[in-house]
């Protein structure tokens, strides 16, 4: 695809420690051991390894829901749901190129972090992935993820995420309680 840009070699390293990052500060605020995520899988993709699909115009990032099972067992009932974040380089490297106000290390910091965010409500049960074509249900699932990730790296200090926070801010604007009581703002 001429003129499609992929994250480069660098990029791919700054992507990676994002990863890492955003899945320990998601383990801690959802209280999930590694074990759980081993168990309860995803992966995550850039856009060179993405199928067509699974590239999207618009968005940073998207979840894709697959049912897998291991090749050795042939049986429907060891099926798993195995969730894809997916990455959209194209996208990402537009906007910080666009907007140098943006840093590419606290946005992926932030769109991982999101994703997974995702993730951990589908696996918890929190959100079903089916409901994701609801409009409705899908606007106010973004806006209650968008806080939780605000929740989650508020406290993180890393700069230009401020920077990022501004940007999501929008999303922030109406008030989300997910219990009574409980504000992560």
């Amino acid at each position: 695809m001429q003129g499609y840009k992929y994250f480069d070699k660098q990029a791919l390293e700054r992507v990676d420690s994002a990863v890492l990052m955003a899945e320990e500060l998601v383990n801690n605020f959802f209280k999930l051991s590694a074990g759980h995520w081993l168990r309860n899988r995803y992966d995550i993709k850039t856009a060179k390894d993405l199928a067509s699909h699974e590239r999207v115009s618009g968005p940073f990032a998207q979840v894709v829901k697959y049912e897998a099972r291991k090749k050795e067992v042939p049986l429907g009932s060891s099926s798993f749901s195995l969730y894809k974040v997916c990455l959209q380089d194209p996208a990402i490297l537009s906007l910080v190129e666009k907007d140098k106000a943006i840093l590419l290390d606290p946005f992926l910091l932030y769109i991982l972090t999101h994703e997974l965010v995702h993730v951990a409500r589908f696996l918890r049960f929190e959100h079903r992935y089916e409901n994701v074509g609801e409009a409705d249900l899908t606007m106010a699932e973004e806006r209650k993820v968008h806080h939780l990730t605000h929740a989650i790296l508020h406290r993180v200090s890393i700069p230009g995420l401020s920077k990022v926070f501004i940007y999501y801010g929008e999303w922030r604007e109406t008030p989300w309680i997910d219990r009574p009581g409980k504000n992560f703002e």
